[in-house]
């Protein structure tokens, strides 16, 4: 018997750490509601699949039959949604299947539809949408009602794109989204990484921020030419998880990986203080703010992308920031922005970065229609066309693909303006854990938003209460 390595060490310590998640996922995940009963075909075949009697021909078949996929995603960037019409609607007609599309500015809107069809008593195949593009906090709430449609990536043709194994530390941001294991009920679908760009022309890389502390100080020297998306948006809430990131007492970004079951309301009111001091402190110096006499002003979040990158083309802010590391160079060859604008690493480190998948609701009126999009959607051809035309990062691991898909990866992908693969790699870090999310964008809202007079820690407290 040989020695243990550290490495052999570390390596054991993740496998436990992956069983310890997995039995805590069965306290997680347990549903709040009874399952509606749906409509017995559809019942069945959801049955027969699940148990992996289904061939996928039998599921393309069935697709074939139903006809039409309702597919709910985030509308707000016009490259992706002409993407979808010109690429994704013609390849599942081929299938024989019409994509029908909902266009929605939170991914809240279609996780609603799902509950108020469960509470309606509407089961397999009688609900109104067939799959979501989702993570996270709402991907945390179907599944703590029991309301997805089942562990279904690994029944895919294309599941061998993915690592899926519990023991590899590589499968792990396949199998858990914002700290909870998803127990394959999501198909992943793209990544993501924060980054942050400037344009040079206006702001020079040596005058550009590269910590929170220098952004307050470059702020207050330069009113209004910064700002962040506005919460609950995705962007948004991932700006204010970085501060609180960069501001908390602690060493370390972990605890933002833990459960909020695992705090008091006062321990996480402890935690996050710093951070929405900071960002009271440096609203009066957003775009719109009242500047140094400490008036808050109008300050103006952007609602979305559209709306920061208008700002940012048109020259009002200097420095902007949102997930995607091809978005400068995608948007400098559609003529968004100038030549002259380049990602810059901010911070240093603390950039978060994450996937995002497909989920099939558990009253997907068209399941099997539904499975099948999940399935093109993870196809080496349609991630390598998203990357090339769109700029939008893969969901399949490239370690995977066949050496000509990897070679095809590469040739695809836009470049990277200013930084580099290393350094984006030095300063990623995991997401925030769903349960804290809401949490975090409820007092957000109060005390920034709202400039409530309640301290913090009472704010906090209503939150922790409201759960």
């Amino acid at each position: 018997m040989g020695i243990e390595t550290g490495a052999g060490k570390g390596m054991r310590m993740k496998k436990l750490h992956w069983v310890l998640a997995l039995l805590i996922a069965t306290l997680v995940f347990t549903p709040a509601l009874a399952q509606p009963s749906g409509d017995p075909d559809a019942e069945a075949f959801r049955d027969g699949f699940l148990a992996g009697v289904l061939t996928w021909d039998d599921v393309l078949e069935r697709a074939q039959e139903e006809g039409t996929v309702n597919w709910f995603h985030w509308g707000g960037s016009d490259v992706l949604n002409v993407w979808i019409d010109q690429v994704v609607a013609p390849d599942l007609a081929e299938l024989g299947i019409t994509l029908e599309t909902s266009r929605i500015p939170n991914t809240r809107d279609a996780v609603d539809l799902v509950l108020a069809d469960a509470a309606a008593g509407r089961g397999v195949g009688q609900g109104t949408v067939d799959a979501i593009w989702i993570n996270g906090e709402n991907f945390l709430t179907l599944s703590r009602q029991g309301l997805n449609f089942g562990s279904v990536t690994d029944k895919l043709p294309n599941a061998q794109y993915f690592f899926l194994d519990p023991d590899d530390p590589r499968s792990g941001a396949n199998l858990f989204d914002f700290g909870f294991p998803n127990n394959m009920e999501e198909v992943p679908w793209s990544g993501g990484q924060y980054s942050c760009y400037i344009d040079t022309a206006r702001l020079s890389r040596e005058d550009a921020p590269t910590d929170y502390a220098e952004l307050e100080a470059w702020m207050r020297d330069n009113p209004g030419r910064f700002s962040y998306i506005r919460p609950p948006h995705f962007n948004g809430n991932t700006f204010v998880q970085m501060v609180h990131y960069a501001r908390k007492p602690e060493g370390s970004f972990a605890p933002f990986q833990a459960s909020a079951d695992t705090y008091t309301a006062e321990e996480f009111a402890r935690l996050v203080t710093p951070g929405f001091e900071y960002l009271r402190r440096i609203e009066p110096f957003i775009l719109g703010g009242g500047g140094e006499d400490g008036r808050r002003g109008s300050p103006i979040y952007p609602e979305g992308d559209d709306a920061q990158t208008a700002l940012f083309a048109n020259g009002e802010i200097d420095m902007a920031c949102e997930f995607g590391i091809y978005t400068v160079d995608t948007a400098i060859n559609n003529g968004d922005y100038a030549e002259s604008v380049e990602q810059v690493i901010f911070p240093s480190s603390g950039q978060i970065k994450n996937k995002n998948f497909i989920g099939i609701p558990l009253n997907s009126p068209n399941p099997a229609a539904a499975l099948v999009l999940a399935n093109y959607l993870a196809s080496p051809a349609n991630q390598i066309s998203k990357l090339a035309d769109i700029g939008f990062d893969l969901g399949v691991d490239v370690p995977l693909l066949s050496a000509e898909d990897q070679a095809a990866v590469v040739e695809a992908a836009p470049d990277l303006q200013g930084v580099t693969f290393e350094e984006l790699g030095n300063a990623a870090v995991p997401d925030t854990n769903s349960t804290l999310v809401d949490i975090i964008e409820t007092v957000w809202i109060e005390y920034i938003e709202r400039q409530s007079s309640d301290s913090i820690a009472d704010i906090v407290g209503a939150a922790f209460e409201a759960r």
